[in-house]
């Protein structure tokens, strides 16, 4: 528990403030050291014990592997944007944090609309081009947020979180039903604390990105206060690594995760109705 516990809370406080400058630089690369030494070491511990606290032998799963690398970069990227979306719009178009919180709303919105649509879209297409469509696409409208200028219509600022943040949810409750496809009843706690600690900890790691992202930019420029200009390279970087997971969703079999999408038990059935059909 201490080198698996502490050695994320070190690790997630390190990169956390690291991009939001809470704590000195050194400080912050101090604590994420610290936490990956004690992660390091709970790798030892775990290849070791009979029964782990955190069950890494779940990654030997295709799919549960899968769900956690690729959520990984996709939620990298996706972790940045409460940060850095909120200073766009205060910071470099001037609106207040009411305004600004009622456009980043938009992105809810699109959330609880793919949530109707998920069951029958994985039936019909299936666990690997769900999600290598969606991350490429919900790449694309995370870069979008960069090309928002003071000028930019809100409504069509809203018509693009609600569009992004509905092809974002769809990829996440296809991932989060991946994820468990192939995990026993028996194994079932452990994995889901495995993912959860995966999930907390790619956020953290999409804001610190996202901030040294933005400090990049500015630096850049030469200048030392930030800019609205400088938040496109910023949103161009994380939707880039949120791209990343194309290449581990597309090795996915064509019929990963069946059995819980019921895509290949669809096709199965149509076919025996063909063939029984007079």
């Amino acid at each position: 528990f201490l080198p698996s516990g502490g050695g994320l809370a070190f690790l997630m406080l390190g990169v956390a403030t690291g991009g939001r400058h809470l704590l000195p630089l050194w400080a912050s690369a101090l604590s994420a050291l610290i936490g990956a030494t004690a992660l390091l070491s709970y790798l030892l511990h775990a290849r070791r014990d009979r029964h782990p606290l955190l069950r890494l032998s779940l990654l030997r799963i295709r799919t549960f592997r899968t769900s956690i690398l690729g959520g990984l970069f996709f939620r990298i990227g996706i972790g940045a944007i409460p940060f850095l979306l909120p200073l766009l719009f205060q910071l470099g178009f001037g609106l207040d944090p009411f305004q600004s919180g009622s456009l980043t709303f938009a992105a809810a919105v699109g959330a609880l609309f793919s949530k109707t649509i998920a069951k029958k879209t994985l039936e019909f297409f299936g666990f690997r081009r769900v999600l290598t469509v969606t991350a490429l696409v919900g790449s694309a409208f995370l870069a979008a947020n960069g090309l928002f200028t003071s000028s930019t219509p809100h409504w069509l600022i809203i018509t693009v979180l609600i569009a992004g943040g509905c092809f974002r949810s769809l990829l996440f409750t296809s991932l989060n039903a991946l994820a468990y496809a192939d995990i026993s009843n028996r194994d079932m706690s452990h994995a889901t604390a495995l993912a959860s600690a995966a999930q907390q900890l790619s956020l953290s790691i999409g804001v610190a990105l996202g901030g040294f992202a933005l400090d990049a930019a500015t630096a850049f420029r030469g200048a030392s206060e930030i800019s609205a200009e400088d938040f496109a390279p910023a949103f161009g970087f994380v939707a880039a690594i949120a791209a990343l997971s194309f290449f581990v969703f597309i090795r996915l079999p064509a019929d990963a995760g069946a059995e819980m999408s019921g895509h290949r038990l669809k096709s199965r059935q149509a076919d025996r109705d063909e063939q029984t059909s007079p």
